[in-house]
């Protein structure tokens, strides 16, 4: 019976010290995306462009972080496209799963409120797509890998003044979104600082989940405006530009980042095409580590990666940069979440595939834009770029 007992024993202690050398040398990394709800194509990018890395970064011997290595292990979990699920999922991944950093949440409605979550129980943040600078502010534990709306906006205002010689212009947008809202505002506001107050003609609202705008964009075609500017996601642009085609709206339309999914030609096909927005990055014509990115991940998945996918595979390069400059973890997780909270702070020039960037007195990167164009094939080609 003894001789029994100090098997079992032997056997619990092994099973123990293998835990813990288990955990010692694995790095979990929490994702909160939209996997279901009004964006699920935005959480399958992230999810997919993580893979990628994840099995790349194992199948090399893991992480080195001073002498020693880890393993990579990501926890994924669906904030459903709503702002209350992105909050419950932040704290699960921070309390429960214990995390050591969080990727996402990508739209601003939800990383808005997860990053306060987050700063809270200060854990490091990192929202790949969320261009809203209150995603941000005053949270020293929340950063993200894409230009703001502030600078998006004055970059959209100016194109369309040098592009299409718009002076005056329309704008129709989500007003119960943060995303939408904040630049739709940024817009107006650099428009009317180019072309003075009252040039943005027509400036009309709608509210999520709406799939009629026959009102509104009848405004816009009596307005006389020279370009239409709509900052909304891939999932309502189609139904917004074919009802002002309907409605014999024949002038530019300009979008935003928010267009760059891979599922907007999908939806809107023909109808798109010719047209313009601002984004992080062009897929068509990449060169270098951004191509071989795409490559990989076409490969993979059947489908060139849109700039959700390119932005997460840079967020996490941030987030192992950072791991790395540590130069080495202690295991209490207090602790190394600060410490790679700090060295996140101190990233300078960090060669992304969607750009360079550098964190300085904040969690938003100094970096470029660029302005693709939807091709006769469908593709977005790159025209131009917009840098600080």
């Amino acid at each position: 019976m003894r001789s029994k007992l100090r098997v079992m024993v032997l056997v619990s202690l092994v099973m123990l010290f293998s835990f813990s050398l288990c955990g010692a040398q694995t790095i979990k990394v929490g994702f909160n995306i939209p996997l279901t709800g009004d964006i699920p194509q935005v959480g399958e990018s992230s999810k997919y462009a993580a893979e990628i890395l994840k099995a790349e970064i194992n199948g090399a011997g893991g992480v080195k972080v001073g002498d020693k290595s880890y393993k990579l292990e990501f926890v994924y979990e669906d904030n459903e496209s709503k702002a209350e699920s992105a909050t419950a999922a932040a704290l699960k991944l921070i309390t429960q799963d214990d995390v050591l950093a969080i990727i996402g949440p990508q739209s601003s409605k939800q990383a808005i409120p997860a990053g306060e979550v987050s700063n809270a129980n200060k854990t490091p943040m990192i929202s790949p797509w969320s261009t809203n600078p209150q995603t941000t502010k005053d949270r020293p534990y929340v950063f993200r890998s894409c230009f703001l709306d502030p600078f998006q906006g004055p970059v959209a205002a100016k194109f369309v003044t040098e592009e299409f010689g718009a002076k005056k212009a329309a704008v129709l947008y989500d007003i119960a979104s943060d995303y939408p809202k904040g630049l739709a505002e940024y817009f107006k506001e650099a428009f009317e600082k180019i072309h003075g107050p009252g040039s943005v003609v027509a400036f009309e609202t709608f509210t999520t989940k709406d799939r009629d705008f026959s009102a509104q964009l009848t405004n816009i075609v009596k307005s006389g405006a020279d370009v239409l500017f709509t900052p909304q996601y891939y999932d309502e642009v189609p139904l917004i530009v074919k009802q002002a085609q309907e409605l014999g709206w024949k002038k530019p339309i300009m979008g935003s980042d928010s267009w760059g999914s891979a599922e907007l030609m999908k939806l809107c096909g023909d109808a798109c095409k010719g047209y313009f927005f601002s984004t992080h990055y062009a897929a068509a014509g990449a060169k270098g580590a951004t191509k071989e990115f795409i490559d990989k991940y076409k490969a993979k998945y059947g489908y060139v990666p849109d700039d959700v996918a390119a932005l997460t595979w840079d967020a996490m390069g941030l987030l192992l940069k950072a791991i790395q400059e540590t130069k080495g973890l202690s295991g209490k997780m207090e602790k190394d979440r600060d410490a790679v909270k700090d060295q996140l702070a101190k990233i300078k020039d960090f060669d992304g595939i969607t750009g360079k960037m550098t964190f300085a007195t904040s969690g938003d990167p100094v970096k470029c834009a660029v302005v693709v164009k939807i091709s006769d094939k469908g593709e977005f080609e790159f025209f131009k770029s917009a840098c600080p």
